[in-house]
């Protein structure tokens, strides 16, 4: 994979800048990795990128250079944002008790063609996804493209709830960055919620793109929204999984928590207090990314499971996917957790390999991501294949929701007569366990060690 950058119409962004300081932008080498230009009022003007700043020139922001910008945007909005109508850029304003406008950040904003690549399997399961990460690690720009590729190449019906016009850009028509997505534009920030339901009584989406959930109504809109069967892709602000885990606001976004008390005999069979921390209800987003860089992901893809071991306090293991100087895209898959306790006897029978003359299982997925169905046939040495379409399958393996979405998929099964193994979560576990029933049903002999 080789990430392709388009900077969107940046000299643009460079002419509203007062023109003292324009010429310190003028070359190809001042503007590569520009994240943003900062104004600040009887400061130096600040060019800011991933490794560091760097002064424009010596001359301080006055307030003429502040107006001189203001009156080439658009009105800025009730998040103190404006833009350039037809690009990406974002502009946002510092202001002092009295409202006026002391200082600003002029954001560059591109489309980024590529990224998508390490999470298009993820995107193919039909499950909900959330990126989380830090201010100017790149998740605007991933959603933008996961976007675009979900309406174009996936033929999806594709809303994005554009609440400060940065995902689509300024203006009523939006940027083709987003391909053929639709974008709702948001009056105001506060009303993102209502226009997150409205999008889905009104308009029927399949999936639904926010960026930057961050309140527990909001939250809780994306509930009710993922259990009307539409796709979610949005982002929040967290360095990691476990972040949005402790924070009250947001942590109904991976299942909450609840206090629970055990029992005497269920604390001693856990080896736990009585009384634990444990997930309190099914993750809006099953799958999540945390986004480390815009070269390093760390994928979980299944939340609950991982939302379970944290407040077990074990460490989460995710798959960590990166971008090498060479542009080639790197998987590494967790190690396996150390034992901090001894292990329980095994009451059932480990199953060795399939026996080698056992004849393959082609599996048509349906909803499940077909990664897991090869890695749980290595690491099993099953004798599983993909099958690209359902009438040359022996079994198809559907998760619950998307089968639900593809009558015809049921249809065409029962016209061939092709069983259908329906699993409640796209897990490797699950996945594990479903091959397993399969291969039996097929004729694939398991002997126990």
């Amino acid at each position: 994979m080789k990430e392709h950058r388009v900077t969107d119409d940046l000299d643009r962004l460079l002419a509203v800048l007062p023109p003292s300081f324009q010429p310190h932008l003028a070359t190809a080498a001042q503007r590569e990795g520009l994240l943003e230009v900062v104004l600040d009022l009887g400061r130096t003007a600040e060019a800011r990128y991933l490794n560091g700043c760097v002064d424009l020139g010596s001359k301080p922001i006055s307030g003429e250079d502040l107006q001189f910008v203001i009156d080439q945007l658009g009105a800025f909005g009730g998040d103190n944002r404006a833009g350039i109508a037809g690009t990406l850029h974002r502009i946002s304003a510092l202001r002092n008790r009295s409202g006026v406008v002391i200082g600003l950040t002029c954001r560059v904003g591109r489309s980024v063609s590529g990224t998508v690549a390490m999470v298009r399997d993820l995107l193919d399961s039909a499950q909900s996804l959330l990126l989380l990460g830090p201010p100017g690690v790149g998740k605007t720009t991933a959603l933008r493209e996961i976007a675009r590729v979900l309406a174009d190449e996936f033929a999806k019906r594709v809303v994005v709830i554009d609440t400060s016009n940065e995902i689509a850009g300024d203006g009523d028509v939006p940027h083709p960055a987003i391909g053929r997505a639709r974008r709702m534009q948001v009056a105001k920030p506060q009303w993102q919620l209502r226009v997150m339901i409205e999008a889905v009584e009104n308009h029927m989406p399949q999936v639904i793109v926010i960026d930057e959930i961050g309140t527990a109504e909001e939250a809780l809109a994306a509930r009710s929204i993922a259990e009307r069967g539409v796709q979610l892709v949005a982002t929040a602000h967290g360095n990691a999984l476990e972040n949005l885990l402790r924070n009250p606001t947001l942590s109904d976004l991976v299942g909450g928590i609840q206090a629970v008390t055990l029992g005497d005999d269920e604390a001693r069979r856990r080896g736990s207090r009585k009384a634990v921390l444990e997930r309190s209800a099914a993750p809006t987003f099953p799958l999540a990314v945390e986004m480390h860089s815009r070269s390093r992901w760390l994928v979980h893809a299944d939340v609950a499971a991982t939302v379970d071991r944290l407040l077990r306090g074990d460490a989460a293991q995710p798959e960590i996917r990166s971008v090498d100087t060479k542009g080639c895209l790197r998987v590494e898959q967790p190690l396996p957790r150390l034992l901090l306790r001894p292990a329980k006897p095994v009451l059932k029978p480990v199953l060795k390999p399939l026996q080698p003359t056992a004849a393959p299982l082609r599996v048509y997925c349906c909803g499940i991501a077909p990664r897991l169905v090869l890695q749980a046939a290595r690491s099993r040495h099953w004798p599983v294949q993909l099958a690209d379409e359902l009438p040359l399958a022996d079994a198809v393996l559907a998760g619950r929701q998307q089968l639900g979405l593809n009558p015809e998929v049921r249809r065409e099964a029962r016209d061939g007569g092709v069983p259908i193994h329906v699993i409640k979560a796209n897990s490797l576990t699950q996945v594990q366990r479903a091959l397993e029933r399969l291969l039996r049903h097929h004729g694939a002999k398991l002997t126990a060690e």
